[in-house]
Formats: C-alpha cells, structure tokens, sequence
C-alpha cells in the first residue's frame, strides 16, 4: 500500500511538472491599431496622435470577433489614443471586459519634427540620405529585400533637425524590454495567452532580428504578430503581420 501511495504520488508530480512546464508557455499576439485619420492622409504618425477613422473602428471590430476563441489572461497597448482605442474595440467586439495595461515602451517611433508632416517630406531625405533619388525607390528596393528597416529607421533618425527622431536600436530596445516584461508577467500568472497593440514600424523594429527573412512591407492595421516566448526565456514569432484573424472576423459577421 505504501509503495502504492508512492507511486501515485509520483505520477501525480510527474504530471504536475509537465504540465506546468506546458503552461509556462506565453504566446503574444501583438496588433497593430486601426486605420487613422494621418494614415488616411499620409502623414507620419509616430508620437503624434489621431483617433481611429471608420474603417479603423471596423477593423479593430473584425479583429475582436476573430478573436472571440482566444482566451486572453491580459491586455497591453501603448499610452497612445489610437492603440488604446483600438484595444478597447476589440476587447467589446471580442466580448471581454478586461482592464487595459499602457505601456509607454510600446509607442510607436518618434519621427521628431516630421511629426504630423506628409509622408514624402520624411521619406525623400532619408532615401536621399541613402542614395536613393526619392522614397519611390527606397519603398521599392524593401519590396525586394534588398533596403532593411534598421538602415531606413537610422536615416530618418540622421536626416531629422532636432535630434528627437529615434534611430532603430532605441525603438528596437525598449519595444524589446517591454515584451519582455509583459511576457514575464504572464509567465508568473502560469502562461497563456496576451494581447498588445502597438504600432507598426515599432513592432517590426521589434521583430526583425527575430525572423529568418527580411521585412518586405509594412504591417496591416489590426494584423497580428504571434509570438511565443518559452519557459527558457526565448522568443519565437510564429506569424508575422497575420491577417487571417480580420478575415474570420469579417465572415462572421455576414
């Protein structure tokens, strides 16, 4: 009977470690907010902000309902109007009721004084600043891989009067720190699965190192980047820009 209870009671630990090593996985499903007012007008958005314009709204709804089979253990988005009112509709459109966690780490890149200005007139002296003639030809060298984001985040940074621009290494870093820390908060809760919605050049700066192929365009509003970050500490992006999640939202709504 002793020997019994041992053996039960070694099964049950047996179990009990596996499956807490299986729990201990954090899988991020880090978004992209909706489509704004400067995205609409082509202007650089960065640490400026305007609010989500209807298809904005209708997007980051199509996002929620393809999440609806996602249970989330918690909610992040930048301290930005657009991501935080993006996080907001999709946690209605999803049907939760969770509380938002800002992080300033997860704003978007700080384009200085192109803040606010017309893409062209940020765009063509960085491309410039390459050896590019205009941004036509730098946008279309990163269609073929060959023009890589930290080089076109760096020139931005070089090209910008006042020295507020951030180069790609300091988007990248603090993007970086706070996925780690988010991921380690969900960690200590067992693991499963986050939500955070951040912006597009910062989540790409974010990633890139991370996959096994160049960056080729810009994220999609509402497209999610699903990361895994395992128990030893690593990350793993399992979809980059993944708009498969609007799509069934979108079907469901029919």
């Amino acid at each position: 009977m002793k020997h019994f209870i041992k053996l039960t009671s070694l099964v049950f630990i047996l179990i009990y470690g596996i499956s807490q090593a299986i729990a201990a996985d954090v899988y991020l499903y880090v978004t992209r907010h909706g489509k704004t007012m400067f995205n609409t007008t082509h202007r650089a958005q960065g640490w400026s902000d305007t609010p989500l314009t209807k298809p904005g709204i209708e997007v980051a709804q199509q996002l929620g309902r393809g999440l609806r089979d996602v249970n989330f253990i918690a909610v992040y988005s930048s301290d930005s109007g657009r991501a935080r009112q993006t996080a907001r509709i999709v946690l209605e459109s999803k049907g939760d009721t969770m509380s938002i966690n800002e992080m300033e780490g997860l704003r978007e890149t700080c384009f200085g004084l192109f803040e606010g200005d017309l893409d062209p007139n940020m765009w063509d002296p960085a491309a410039q600043y390459l050896g590019y003639p205009s941004s036509k030809e730098l946008m279309a060298d990163l269609g073929k891989g060959n023009a890589t984001l930290d080089k076109m985040m760096d020139a931005i940074a070089a090209v910008e009067k006042s020295g507020e621009a951030e180069d790609y290494q300091t988007v990248k870093t603090r993007m970086q720190n706070s996925l780690k820390t988010i991921a380690e908060s969900a960690k200590a809760q067992g693991g499963g699965n986050v939500l955070v919605v951040s912006h597009g050049m910062a989540i790409m700066a974010m990633v890139q190192e991370m996959l096994d192929k160049p960056i080729t365009s810009p994220l999609g509003n509402a497209s999610v980047t699903k990361i895994r970050y395992t128990d030893d500490g690593k990350f793993i992006v399992e979809s980059f820009g993944d708009m498969s999640y609007v799509e069934k939202g979108k079907n469901l709504a029919k």
